[in-house]
């Protein structure tokens, strides 16, 4: 019986290698990048406008999906602080979907679909909650995945697109 175990062991670890490999390259990097997503999503759930920004590259470019944005870390940081502790300090986000497509090895297109509850107006009334589509570019700069550019698309927003033509 000790042998047959031996041997199903044996049997077994080519599969547990090839299963430990399969981790490197695009399958780890995609797991880094939800990682950031993570982070970015928990950041805006605790109105924390310096834990957000620090998912951010230091010289990047965010847009909301009025237009309006910010470029640097620092500049982003001091964007979301004020909305953080207004229209948005009762929110939350959360991802819905994510795809992840790589230019290269170091640089990403990250399109993730996500859902706003909670927001507030100008006034303290409650907004409708959002349905949107955060757009990144995320590059990887010494093993770490960050944001170079984020653009954000208000869906809700928008009137329902057409039925496909026939």
């Amino acid at each position: 019986m000790l042998k047959i175990a031996a041997v199903c062991v044996l049997l077994l670890l080519p599969v547990v290698a090839t299963v430990g490999q399969s981790q490197t390259g695009e399958m780890l990097d995609e797991n880094l990048i939800h990682r950031v997503m993570d982070a970015f999503m928990a950041a805006w759930n605790q109105h924390d406008a310096h834990a957000f920004a620090a998912v951010f590259a230091t010289d990047a470019d965010f847009t909301n999906w009025r237009g309006v944005g910010a470029s640097g870390w620092a500049n982003i940081e001091a964007f979301h602080a004020p909305v953080f502790a207004t229209i948005f300090k009762a929110s939350h986000q959360k991802y819905t979907d994510i795809k992840i497509r790589f230019v290269r090895t170091d640089v990403a297109a990250v399109d993730v679909h996500r859902e706003l509850t909670g927001a507030l107006d100008a006034q303290g009334n409650p907004r409708p909650d959002r349905n949107g589509l955060l757009i990144f570019v995320m590059e990887k700069t010494n093993g770490q995945w960050q944001i170079a550019v984020m653009h954000n698309l208000d869906i809700s927003a928008l009137p329902p697109a057409p039925p496909p033509a026939k």
